[in-house]
């Protein structure tokens, strides 16, 4: 009996069947045998009248926009195919990220006080071989979710907006003026459908065609009592070399009911590669020597795996109208993090600013909705790191070729500062860090790696960074003519606010702000 057989076939949840219910389907993506039915379809006979403004579907993370956008007066409905309720497992996040809630008045100072399950510092960033670099303030608030969705959920309810849990989509159809939306026995008539359902949203599968993803992360982890005293974290951590062609990276947190520890790795969608019960297996080995404890010194509470898909054609543009991708739906999160709850955070505010423009004016044809998913060069550039980061299957390479180029990089960033260090480890790219620290990195360690990046790659990857620069002037500029926008045409006023917002993000000028 292997090791997660025996540890997993313990725990009081079937973690053990969900762990290898969640291995067929990763091995489907990996053949490119996912199922996409068909399930939006277009209509030209006009709706007359909608019932609602707004329909979500996809509760765990829709309710941040959905609370926001009811918030400003549209009626808005929420679908969830289970109980709309937060995982016991934290979300760690920056606690300037969490501003957002703030700001649009969805928790109030002493609520989001309240949402901040754990907080600790420092965080360690290291690699085999080399130096610790130590961070202060970065990912290291731990929100409880089901608290912050509980709040959201009453707030939304209270401000009247419908939820309808225990509801799965199955279908819509797109018409001139509305979209008609079938989920489990409702029929909805909107004027604006929300897609919030995630990576695999049956949505998007049939926009993707069962396309495989470009790049991958795979992640395994638990949360367990009985480490040794440890008030630190872990943002970026190895120790081993490229093993089974994987790098293995580690991530710690302290957790209010102990401690949180992940690893994962960067791969790309070969059939060949391990399943998520070998990664498993792995952690389990390797984690004694991570935390320096045995495994029967630890009380799991609970076990956590998953992988998370990245695409290059991403944002996702669709073909209809009236329905947008957001979140992990629309594929844009950068491909060396994990989405999901960090990144409708990042974007909460531009979205529900957007989104509320896109209603008054309606904007809502696919072309001005396109504009609200925009291409980031910030988020493009990662591309290349995270071929950096991977090793393709029969590849032979240095086994620690990644850990020295891990190494040689964040030496010169720390050198350089928290200005680089900090934006970069919240997957912020911005163009003058950038600039500053590429050419300080040792070539000894870049060289090697082209032949496995590509000439493709390195060109493309110059174009975005070069976009990268541009995106920052472009930001700089338009800010500066915002007076003479007043002159201008609500549809023109929208798009104007559109690519400031493109521009804005796109050279992760958020950050600054």
């Amino acid at each position: 009996m292997s090791l997660t057989e025996e540890i997993l076939s313990q725990q009081p949840d079937n973690v053990l069947e969900r762990l290898r219910r969640a291995d067929k389907f990763w091995s489907a993506l990996r053949s490119g045998n996912i199922d996409a039915p068909d399930v939006v379809d277009t209509s030209t006979e006009c709706l007359e009248d909608c019932e609602v403004d707004i329909v979500i579907c996809g509760g765990t993370l829709g309710i941040l926009l959905g609370a926001a956008l009811q918030k400003l007066g549209w009626q808005v409905t929420l679908i969830e195919r289970g109980i709309l309720r937060g995982r016991t497992q934290e979300w760690n996040i920056s606690r300037q990220e969490l501003a957002t809630l703030v700001e649009l008045e969805l928790l109030s100072e002493a609520e989001l006080e309240q949402a901040i399950a754990t907080e600790y510092n420092p965080a360690r960033v290291s690699f085999q071989n080399g130096q610790e670099v130590w961070v202060k303030d970065v990912l290291n608030i731990g929100v409880d979710p089901v608290y912050l969705l509980e709040t959201l959920k009453q707030k939304f309810l209270q401000a009247g907006g419908l939820l309808l849990e225990n509801t799965a989509f199955k279908s819509a159809q797109v018409h001139p003026d509305g979209v008609i939306l079938k989920a489990g026995e409702q029929a909805i008539k909107t004027r604006l459908l929300i897609d919030a359902m995630g990576h695999f949203s049956p949505i998007i599968k049939q926009v993707r065609k069962s396309a495989k993803p470009e790049a991958v992360c795979v992640v395994v982890g638990s949360c367990a009592q009985g480490f040794p005293e440890n008030n630190t974290g872990d943002l970026i951590y190895s120790f081993t070399p490229i093993i089974n062609y994987c790098q293995y990276f580690w991530e710690a947190f302290p957790a209010r009911d102990g401690r949180t520890t992940y690893m994962f790795s960067y791969l790309d969608a070969n059939p060949e590669r391990p399943s998520l019960e070998y990664f498993m297996e792995e952690y389990l080995r390797l984690l004694p020597e991570y935390q320096n404890v045995s495994l029967e010194q630890l009380e799991f509470q609970r076990f956590l795996f998953g992988f998370f898909p990245a695409y290059k054609n991403s944002p996702i543009k669709l073909p209809f109208n009236r329905i947008l991708p957001v979140g992990d739906s629309a594929g844009g999160q950068s491909p060396v993090s994990f989405g999901g709850f960090g990144a409708m955070i990042r974007h909460l505010k531009r979205l529900t600013y957007g989104i509320n423009e896109a209603l008054t004016l309606d904007s809502l044809n696919s072309k001005d909705l396109a504009i609200l998913q925009p291409y980031q060069p910030n988020i493009s550039v990662t591309w290349l790191f995270q071929q950096t980061m991977s090793v393709e299957v029969g590849k032979q390479v240095n086994p620690q070729q990644i850990n020295n180029l891990m190494n040689g990089v964040f030496a010169v960033m720390e050198r350089l500062g928290d200005s680089v260090l900090k934006p970069f480890l919240q997957d912020v790219i911005q163009f003058i860090p950038l600039a500053k620290t590429l050419p300080l990195v040792n070539p000894k360690l870049v060289v090697p790696l082209i032949p496995q990046i590509g000439i493709k790659s390195l060109v493309n990857w110059t174009a975005h960074y070069l976009n990268l620069a541009m995106y920052g002037s472009f930001y700089s500029a338009a800010k500066l003519v915002q007076p003479v926008v007043k002159n201008l045409s609500p549809t023109q006023q929208y798009y104007y606010h559109r690519w400031l917002d493109a521009w804005k993000y796109g050279s992760g000028g958020d950050y600054d702000e």
